[in-house]
């Protein structure tokens, strides 16, 4: 066969192995044109139609539409420029359907309600900047007004922020789903800023001591031993952990360790032992890629069981 030779549709479908019927589809396009025809009507095609066909069936293959497939085939677009095009394109779908995984994947893990799914659906359906603004008014309504008061809480803020990739695996998602759905509970919101206003009365308080860590920090470093050497919170070996941190909190709100001080910082650690708090840092390190965080709960069920015990 050579340059001058022409085919039939029939030599062409043997050639590429498309059917005569996606060929004849093609050609009545535009997109393989006919350089003649039999005396009965038949098309005949130049061999440079095999090259042409066997674009074409890549190109679908990957997905691109007709009319661009022509502009390639005719140069009327570079190849290149198309690809980087639906490649982008492809970047969206591949977004959405992992979105949808993990929206399916979720309900099938936890057996949602309708109502419980359209919700999850809406969430994770949400472009960045809507992301941004959901996760912005609740931060607003946990610190507004703490960070400003106090400098220290412009950081903490920035910590509870959680950043979903542009390129989120289905665990991200999930996470971010739960996230998003734990910062619209307008209880565990209150729990939260009461916890922030707690923690900047007492920054402010001791400011002129300079700047202090969080208590739940001073008691896991001060009583975690004590857990973790097996010291039942009811003995008397607990006594001096038990004294080490209530003096340390103390020491902090310039007050004497007495009876009210022990219940003041016992109801404290009992709302950061919230299980919801615990569970928004956990989801807030997957969601950024960051490494699981330590649970504090069994050191601050020690602490809070120890500090019950020993205040009337």
């Amino acid at each position: 066969m050579d340059g001058d030779t022409l085919y039939s549709i029939g030599d062409l479908a043997r050639r590429t192995g498309l059917t005569v019927k996606t060929i004849r589809f093609y050609s009545d396009r535009g997109i393989v044109a006919p350089k003649d025809r039999t005396p009965a009507g038949y098309r005949l095609y130049g061999i440079d139609a095999v090259a042409r066909l066997d674009l074409v069936r890549t190109l679908r293959e990957l997905g691109l539409d007709l009319s661009t497939i022509r502009k390639v085939v005719d140069r009327e677009l570079s190849l290149p420029e198309v690809a980087a095009a639906h490649a982008e394109a492809l970047a969206v779908q591949i977004r959405v359907l992992r979105l949808r995984h993990a929206v399916l994947a979720a309900v099938a893990a936890r057996g949602s309600t309708p109502e419980e799914t359209e919700l999850m659906h809406r969430l994770a359906q949400l472009s960045e900047d809507e992301r941004r603004r959901l996760v912005g008014e609740f931060l607003d309504a946990v610190f507004g007004g703490l960070d400003a008061a106090t400098p220290a809480f412009a950081g903490v803020k920035r910590s509870m922020t959680p950043e979903l990739p542009d390129n989120p695996d289905a665990e991200q998602v999930q996470a971010w789903v739960e996230l998003a759905e734990l910062s619209l509970d307008p209880e565990f919101r209150a729990s939260v800023r009461q916890l922030a206003e707690e923690q900047a009365a007492e920054q402010v308080r001791g400011e002129a001591a300079g700047p202090r860590r969080d208590i739940a920090a001073v008691v896991r470093d001060q009583a975690g031993p004590a857990l973790a050497a097996g010291v039942e919170p009811a003995s008397p070996h607990a006594d001096p952990f038990v004294a080490a941190f209530t003096a340390t909190y103390a020491h902090f709100l310039g007050q004497p360790d007495d009876i009210e001080l022990r219940r003041r910082l016992a109801a404290r650690l009992e709302r950061v032992n919230d299980p919801r708090r615990e569970r928004y840092l956990q989801l807030l390190a997957v969601v950024n890629g960051w490494p699981a965080p330590e649970s504090l709960a069994p050191v601050l069920d020690w602490s809070v069981q120890a500090l019950r015990l020993r205040t009337p």
